[in-house]
């Protein structure tokens, strides 16, 4: 992360932008306006990547915007306002438990305590590894600003929608709320071969047919609503045994907060009611509740004018992701712009994202960025 950071700084001085970092990591490469005290045009995305991810989740957007930035200034010299590219630092969360620590530092919605009990898996704190990188410390600017406004971001769809609709841009009018759930039964384990089935208080049948019924509402809603359950475990988790235990995930998503709220209520009363008659406890805990973001429908709408304008096959969509423009977008009013993932990848090394759709990607940043 330390090579390919300086590796950006050293292309932003390079493209004629004065580079700074802030106290948290978050990288900056301005280019001065002319109206000394106007709000800045903020542009850019993250350059943190997941375990084994690919190479255009986060890193497209701020290559893009570096781009934009730059053909701007050869073509018009100073803008009026100042643009500003942002390398927006751990927005994964990848190896501590924490996302959009960039982001969140720059909006006011993280605090240095925030992270101060955080820990890696290796039992290394948050703190201390960010000191270790030379931030943290108060060698340079607070992170908070107050002078931003607006933020656009460039990024790969990351799904599957624009390729099979043949489309090559995007603008994005919402980013998906998340609801994230833990469901935790206890049965009883037994013998599976002497335990008589109508005498068996199965916490992983209970689980299935829990499952099975939340994969299948959401299938029938066609809303857009999405339901996941990632993660499964069973206890003892033997083969001869009768599982006594159970638990598993839930992760809901829309961009409207009644129909998701509609949803996980009528879940979870069904999840209860299972339970009762299959003579099983359950205990139901929320560990995540983000609310669905609109993103400025002003960008948004004149963004979209633009792609049409200028011929390039596009749509208004929502994103299932989430990203720094959610953060951003409770803050200032904020764009937010798709290019095709091809096949839909992401998060993995086979991500892809053909030549000509990032360049159009890059295209309609500029022409966002001197409206």
């Amino acid at each position: 992360m330390a090579t390919s950071t300086a590796a950006l700084a050293q292309k932003m001085s390079k493209s004629g932008l004065l580079v700074r970092f802030d106290d948290v990591g978050n990288l900056f490469g301005r280019l001065p306006g002319t109206e000394d005290n106007a709000p800045v045009i903020l542009t850019g995305s993250h350059l943190d990547t997941v375990v084994d991810g690919g190479k255009y989740d986060g890193a497209f957007g701020v290559l893009a915007s570096l781009l934009a930035v730059d053909r701007l200034r050869q073509q018009f010299g100073a803008p009026k306002r100042t643009l500003e590219v942002v390398a927006l630092c751990e927005e994964e969360g990848s190896r501590f438990p924490i996302s959009f620590w960039g982001s969140g530092s720059i909006t006011g919605a993280y605090q240095q305590s925030d992270a101060a009990g955080l820990e890696d898996s290796s039992g290394v704190r948050f703190i201390d590894a960010m000191q270790q990188a030379g931030f943290g410390k108060g060698d340079y600017p607070d992170p908070a600003r107050n002078d931003v406004a607006c933020f656009i971001e460039t990024h790969v769809e990351q799904g599957v929608t624009l390729e099979l609709e043949k489309n090559t841009w995007a603008a994005v009018t919402h980013i998906v709320g998340q609801q994230r759930y833990t469901i935790t039964l206890t049965g009883e384990s037994n013998h599976a071969g002497t335990t008589p089935m109508d005498r068996r208080h199965d916490a992983v049948y209970a689980a299935a047919q829990m499952i099975a019924h939340v994969i299948r509402r959401a299938k029938q809603a066609r809303n857009g609503l999405v339901a996941t359950v990632g993660r499964i475990k069973a206890a003892p988790n033997v083969p001869n045994v009768v599982p006594g235990s159970c638990s598993f995930t839930l992760d809901i998503r829309h961009h409207q907060s009644d129909v998701m709220n509609h949803f996980s209520d009528q879940a979870l009363a069904y999840f209860r009611q299972q339970a009762q008659k299959s003579g099983i406890s359950i205990q139901i805990t929320k560990w995540m509740d983000a609310r669905p973001v609109p993103l400025d429908p002003k960008l948004a709408e004149l963004s979209y004018s633009l792609a049409q304008e200028a011929g390039i096959p596009c749509k208004k969509m929502v994103s299932g992701a989430g990203h720094d423009a959610q953060i951003f977008g409770s803050y200032c009013p904020t764009a937010l712009m798709f290019v095709p993932s091809h096949n839909g990848i992401s998060h993995s090394p086979n991500e892809f994202t053909k030549l000509d759709d990032l360049e159009t990607g890059a295209q309609m940043l500029m022409k966002l960025c001197i409206i």
